[in-house]
């Protein structure tokens, strides 16, 4: 057995504790949890006995400290606090991975790993969307010899939805609103363009249940450099049932709640509860030419919540928890680039799924069912 690898993670919340978890009981880790909260560190501690520390994310000498003899660290902490994170990162010689779906937080840690120490890499959007959706959807597009459309959906959905937004609070409040509220990016006729968040709005059916899609930021990663000029129509949208979108837009624009980001937090925290009986959808369509022929391969995966070694773990805490510890393992094993900035579709998709961390995807329940290729914008099925 070799030598255990010193990992950090700042955050000890939902997706922080999954993490902590996971790692841990692989038996490659030492494993060091940071949050600002010792109430959140000793219920942390009494599931899994990793060594912790008390610290607050905005001090960058107490990030400096924490870093000391780590190998790597890992940031489940809300997207604003990444950039100095990163930044005492890069100053430690230390990887670094987050699960931000935030664009401009993504953009600053790429400046951050222009010049890094050998062996140092700084992978972003290590999670659920962004993250293993980027990793599918550019898997499918490796099979095309040229690409017409790429599609990418994903939804965290209650089991049981019983209220008028047919949805449960699954994962970061924050990160929900931030993905509802901001532009988002995408490929038109080539080129990259900034869509209004909400829009877009479609329409399908799988495995006999109906679901609406809508424009959400973040969930493309840095796939839309790295497809512009090579795929006509690249979007990404989330998924959830029929009538959230109406509701949503209500708050967001009717009521203006999108200029009052602190309170509609506050709002949805005391209005929609928490569930651990969801379901995460990951679907991706790809149109192009094979052979010469105009074909389009389609992936539609469903996981469900279960356990994380005892502990009952809701599936997008599983799914976002377990995509980041298979990079973090394949990181440790030398299946990514060893140096600098790393796009998640550096990660090749049989890799990460036959890695321990990535069972959940490759054991996930596939949805079959006929796909239309054609123009218009509703997916049928």
């Amino acid at each position: 057995m070799g030598p255990r690898t010193n990992i950090g993670i700042l955050g000890a919340g939902k997706i922080g504790r999954a993490v902590a978890r996971l790692l841990h009981h692989s038996g490659d880790y030492a494993v060091r949890v940071g949050d600002v909260s010792d109430a959140a560190l000793n219920s942390l501690v009494a599931e899994t006995p990793v060594e912790t520390n008390v610290i607050n994310v905005a001090e960058k000498q107490a990030i400096a400290q924490f870093l000391q003899g780590l190998d790597a660290v890992v940031s489940a902490c809300s997207f604003d606090v990444n950039k100095g994170i990163a930044e005492a990162a890069h100053d430690a010689g230390v990887s670094y991975f987050d699960l931000t779906e935030d664009v401009a937080t993504t953009h600053a840690v790429r400046a951050i790993a222009e010049h890094t120490a050998p062996g140092q890499i700084f992978m972003p959007q290590c999670g659920l969307a962004p993250g293993f959706i980027g990793i599918l959807a550019y898997d499918l597009c490796r099979q095309f010899e040229r690409l017409d459309r790429v599609k990418m959906r994903v939804g965290a959905l209650p089991l049981y939805p019983d209220n008028m937004l047919k949805y449960n609070l699954t994962w970061s409040t924050d990160g929900l609103i931030n993905e509802y509220c901001n532009r988002c990016e995408a490929i038109r006729d080539g080129k990259l363009v900034s869509l209004q968040p909400l829009e877009g709005l479609e329409q399908f059916a799988l495995d006999g249940v109906d679901y609406e899609a809508f424009n959400t930021s973040g969930g493309l990663g840095t796939l839309c450099e790295t497809l512009e000029g090579d795929v006509n129509e690249l979007d990404y949208k989330t998924v959830r049932y029929v009538g959230h979108r109406y509701l949503m837009s209500f708050l967001l624009s009717g009521l203006r709640f999108r200029d009052k980001r602190p309170l509609l937090k506050q709002l949805l925290e005391a209005a929609v509860p928490c569930t651990h009986q969801d379901v995460v959808l990951v679907f991706s369509t790809v149109t192009g030419w094979i052979n010469g022929e105009y074909q389009q391969l389609a992936d539609a995966r469903k996981i469900y919540h279960g356990e994380i070694h005892g502990l009952t773990a809701s599936s997008i805490q599983i799914t976002t928890a377990t995509s980041l510890c298979a990079v973090v393992d394949l990181w440790r094993e030398g299946h990514l680039p060893e140096r600098g900035f790393v796009r998640q579709e550096d990660v090749k998709l049989s890799d990460f799924l036959a890695n321990r961390f990535g069972a959940p995807y490759a054991s996930a329940t596939h949805v079959r069912a006929p796909i239309s290729s054609d123009t218009r914008p509703e997916l049928q099925a």
